[in-house]
């Protein structure tokens, strides 16, 4: 099993770019992603077949 809050902790931190999210695991990683604190922070860019490559801000979007 992915552990996604380590992904976006790491997406946080710099240690990588972006994080891909393919179609089928969106639901569970969107659980996940609004239960934290900073999630205003991610934000998600739509691809083909159902691909969401998400990226960190260090200002909150609105």
């Amino acid at each position: 099993m992915t552990d996604y809050n380590e992904l976006l902790d790491q997406l946080k931190t710099g240690e990588i770019s972006s994080l891909t999210i393919e179609k089928e695991d969106f639901l569970k990683f969107r659980e996940i992603l609004v239960a934290r604190k900073d999630f205003k922070h991610f934000s998600g860019a739509a691809f083909h077949h159902g691909k969401t490559v998400y990226t960190y801000s260090e200002e909150e979007l609105k």
